[in-house]
């Protein structure tokens, strides 16, 4: 049997895990990254790149149908599934070889297999010697470092009566690998993902219809933006059913499959070609080892402290695991602040209210700090600025003006809040956004920021000049 030592031994090579080990190598550590996939994990393989990939190309194919209004005359144009797929393939092909090269340029070891944390053992007396199974049959490896991180990310929820089969009734994984669109497609789940695919598949011609369990779609995001979304997808012909609690799934039958759900005490069905279930993710906290240490588990998710070490000191955990904001941009940043910490180095911890967070739908939402509800519920006093996209000449411009900028500020000492947005290329815009929550900026400063016209950004001063009744173009 092999051995090895390091620093730093990584469990996952997603976006949290191959951070790190970069982070790590940048400060000397020699690093082991144990992956059982492909490098790059879920958000390059299953999840961020390729549904962006497709989301572009429904994108592309929506601008077709509607190049009229621009003066252009597209008298044939034809939808090539196939070609839709092939790109996205080939984008996520470029960027894993991307990402096996950044680890060889930081001579970061890779070990390919599976990744087992054991107890005190004859190699070291504290539990965390990793055990790794190899996917070739391979005599198994030992690494015995100094430190972990675990990074082991997440794999769709499900629901204890809907049978997934991959044919019919498809997770996002699934659905990512379809050879052709369905005719019809029922979503269960209004969060990201699910409102994420409804959009493209709309986009694609495929009716829709969307089952969500709270009383609104997107329900972590402000109620303004709630509503403006289901109003925008409610003009694509998306059928969105709220307060709908999903039952079972029946057998399919003649190509389709049935669902039943329970709404107002009443059961009732509905038919489609394919389901894809969109209800969470949940941890890979499963056959890695967590048994033989002292690490606590809440509902499943790993407990940290902010600089996320376990009950282990020399046992990290990041990313999807530990639960909070589940998205590709946390993990990395957990696992900078994870890797700083370990090499002795003053990190600063990350404010959960300066992450932002991004829906790739049509319409786009971007959103960072406080929803106007939460603000009030803890008791601020507030203030509240918006500005619409009609009144913004690029968006005008784009053909793409419906949609607005939401800037909640504290009454007392205008301090932000919160920004939220829905429309045009918000998701590149809530990175001023992002900047401004983080220096503790107010409404003030951002009406002093110089935006230049005419770009979509405006609606950022001009939202902060509203906070105070003042804004210039509306």
């Amino acid at each position: 049997m092999m051995t090895k030592e390091y620093d730093l031994a990584i469990l996952g090579g997603g976006p949290g895990g191959y951070v790190a080990a970069i982070r790590a190598a940048q400060l000397g550590l020699k690093v082991a990254i144990v992956e059982k996939d492909k490098l790059g994990g879920t958000c390059l393989h299953r999840g961020c790149i390729p549904s962006k990939a497709l989301l572009r190309s429904a994108e592309v194919y929506r601008q077709t149908k509607a190049a009229e209004q621009y003066g252009i005359d597209v008298s044939e144009y034809t939808l090539n599934f196939l070609n839709v797929q092939k790109r996205k393939e080939k984008i996520v092909a470029q960027l894993y070889q991307g990402v096996q090269s950044l680890l060889k340029k930081n001579k970061i070891s890779v070990y390919h297999g599976i990744g087992r944390i054991l107890g005190p053992s004859i190699f070291s007396p504290m539990a965390g010697t990793i055990s790794i199974e190899h996917d070739n049959g391979d005599e198994n490896t030992m690494l015995i470092p100094k430190n972990i991180i675990i990074a082991t990310g997440s794999t769709p929820a499900t629901l204890p009566d809907i049978s997934i089969d991959g044919k019919y009734v498809l997770t996002s994984d699934n659905a990512l690998q379809l050879k052709q669109l369905p005719e019809s497609m029922i979503i269960v789940g209004g969060g990201v993902i699910g409102i994420e695919w409804a959009s493209l598949l709309a986009d694609f011609n495929v009716s829709v219809t969307i089952l969500e369990y709270s009383e609104r779609i997107l329900p972590t995001e402000d109620i303004d933006i709630s509503k403006e979304v289901e109003r925008q997808l409610n003009k694509k012909g998306i059928e969105i059913i709220t307060n709908a609690t999903v039952q079972k799934t029946n057998e399919p039958k003649n190509n389709e499959v049935t669902i039943n759900y329970l709404i107002n005490d009443k059961t009732k069905q509905l038919t489609a070609q394919n389901v894809l279930l969109s209800v969470g993710r949940k941890p890979n906290t499963y056959d890695i080892g967590i048994d033989n240490t002292s690490i606590i588990l809440k509902n499943g998710y790993i407990e940290t402290n902010e600089f996320y070490q376990t009950k282990e000191s020399h046992i990290y955990a990041i990313g999807d695991v530990i639960g909070g904001r589940q998205l590709a941009h946390v993990a990395s940043h957990e696992g900078i602040t994870a890797v700083e910490h370990i090499a002795g180095k003053d990190p600063f911890p990350i404010d959960q209210a300066n992450i932002p967070a991004c829906v790739y739908s049509d319409p786009e939402v971007a959103s960072i700090g406080l929803t106007e509800d939460e603000a009030k519920k803890l008791g601020y006093s507030v203030k509240i600025g918006k500005f619409p996209f009609q009144a913004n000449g690029k968006a005008l411009v784009h053909g793409e003006s419906e949609g607005f900028i939401k800037i909640i500020a504290d009454e007392e000492n205008d301090d932000l809040l919160g920004i939220h947005m829905v429309g045009p290329f918000v998701t590149e815009m809530i990175s001023e956004a992002s900047l401004a929550k983080l220096l503790d900026a107010t409404p003030w400063e951002l009406t002093k920021t110089i935006h230049p016209h005419p770009t979509l950004a405006e609606t950022i001063g001009e939202a902060a000049l509203a906070i105070e009744g003042i804004s210039i173009h509306y």
